[in-house]
């Protein structure tokens, strides 16, 4: 080989060389995305909703507090089947994690409002919930001077309702969970998922997971109905109201047993599972939704690592994993 040639070839093998780093550290052409950055809002904002998200004057008893049922240091749900309201009683159905839930489509289970604001106007006064009323939040905040100061610092108009779900809203969009081994994955770090764990993504595309539990916040984002391939509420017995899901809202009977496909991040620490928390495990959840979703009866390996796969959804929060 000649001068020259050594030469070139040599030229070749860095630029290759450099060609592969690149495509090593750069984001993967994949159907499901990382999250997005936690995005900048006006901190005094984010500093009442905090305040706010914690507060119990916000239920008729002052007992209740959003933090209450969303409880950030464990998922930003609950450790119940079904979380209790002011009175002590059990709510209808599970809750679901207020961490990521700014990127659903709609808010709640049955999908019945669109924006964070108007999911926080309902909680508070829904009677199975926090059962107070907009106009005595009002009056009890606006007693207290700490809360006087801050919302004149945060809106012109002072403490009002709207300003109240405002807030609390702008700082449920900070509650986002980065970071996950899944996100660095899809952000080029192709060596942090074990081959297990690859593999489990690849069996959650094969058999169609991914068709529900799509998007940015891995579901959220499409309405289902529960049991596409067989009766899972015959199955089960014991029907309520609210495994009806959208047909309480529209009463079309094509919305029967519909409901809001759930986020899958962080699902590993969000147990129990479903509206009705019927599964206690991932695993018990992942039998479900292969038979009554999928009706596919996968062997045990492929449903092992998928639970594998969907363990690196958990992401961090105050830059702790969850």
């Amino acid at each position: 080989m000649s001068e020259v040639s050594r030469y070139r070839f040599g030229v070749m093998l860095v630029l290759c060389s450099g060609l592969t780093q690149s495509l090593a550290a750069a984001p993967l052409d994949e159907a499901l995305k990382p999250l997005p950055p936690v995005p900048a809002l006006d901190p005094a904002k984010v500093e009442l909703g905090r305040r706010l998200f914690n507060e119990p004057r916000l239920s008729v008893n002052n007992t209740l507090s959003c933090a209450s049922c969303h409880q950030l240091e464990t998922g930003g749900a609950d450790n119940k089947p079904f979380s209790l309201g002011f009175d002590g009683k059990p709510v209808q159905v599970n809750t679901p994690s207020v961490f990521n839930a700014s990127l659903n489509f709609k808010q709640f289970w049955n999908g019945r409002v669109d924006t964070l604001q108007a999911q926080i106007e309902q909680v508070v006064i829904s009677p199975m919930e926090m059962g107070s009323d907009w106009n005595t939040v009002v009056q009890n905040l606006t007693a207290l001077p700490l809360y006087q100061r801050a919302f004149s610092q945060a809106y012109p108009d002072g403490v009002t309702a709207a300003n109240v779900q405002n807030a609390l809203a702008t700082y449920e969009r900070t509650l986002l969970t980065p970071n996950s081994r899944f996100d660095q994955y899809l952000l080029g770090n192709t060596e942090i998922l074990t081959l297990q764990e690859k593999y489990g993504y690849q069996r959650f595309k094969d058999y169609g997971c991914i068709a529900c539990h799509q998007g940015i916040n891995i579901g959220g984002n499409m309405f289902q109905k529960f049991g596409v391939m067989g009766d899972y509420f015959k199955a089960r017995g014991n029907p309520v109201e609210a495994d009806l899901g959208r047909y309480l809202m529209t009463q079309d009977e094509d919305d029967r047993h519909v409901f809001k496909v759930p986020s899958l991040r962080n699902v590993a620490v969000t147990a129990p599972y479903f509206h009705d928390a019927s599964a206690k495990t991932l695993e018990e959840a992942v039998d479900v939704m292969f038979k009554y979703q999928l009706g596919r009866n996968p062997n045990q390996e492929d449903k092992d690592l998928i639970v594998q796969f969907l363990k690196t959804l958990t992401g961090e929060w105050a830059d702790k994993p969850l």
